[in-house]
């Protein structure tokens, strides 16, 4: 699986992306679309996409903003990471990969799903099925 990105030529096409995953393209899910998908794969968290879209004259709330990614999370465009209790990133690369993140930055940088082994996994609970292993790895400034 490749990342959500889809262009059509050279022009990305933010309509086609939402009715193909089944969201109707509203002036904000377009607009959100764009400042996400457009330019490669990233890593953001809702307040930062929301700055990014006052500073490109989009008139949204940061609670839409939330909603619209949750819902992105939700039809397979994104992929959201929760590195500390109430800090969440969403991630436009949904391909097989885990994170290192940073804690003297906030920075997430990707590391290759097939660079981490897990050894074993328990059994899922009755009923429920494991759907995937997200690994964050984190690090921070060398004391030496």
């Amino acid at each position: 699986m490749k990342s959500a990105h889809q262009d059509v030529g050279n022009q990305f096409d933010s309509t086609a992306l939402l009715r193909s995953v089944n969201l109707r393209p509203t002036r904000q899910r377009k607009a959100l679309a764009e400042l996400l998908l457009r330019h490669g794969d990233r890593h953001i968290t809702a307040e930062l996409l929301h700055e990014e879209a006052l500073r490109a004259g989009v008139k949204i709330s940061l609670a839409t903003v939330y909603n619209t990614l949750h819902q992105f999370v939700d039809a397979g465009l994104l992929r959201e990471l929760v590195v500390d209790s109430g800090r969440a990133y969403f991630d436009t690369n949904t391909s097989h990969h885990h994170h290192f993140f940073d804690e003297d930055t906030g920075a997430l940088m990707d590391i290759p799903g097939d660079a981490v082994a897990v050894g074993s996994l328990p059994h899922a609970p009755n009923g429920r099925q494991i759907s995937r292993v997200d690994v964050i790895v984190r690090v921070r400034k060398d004391d030496a």
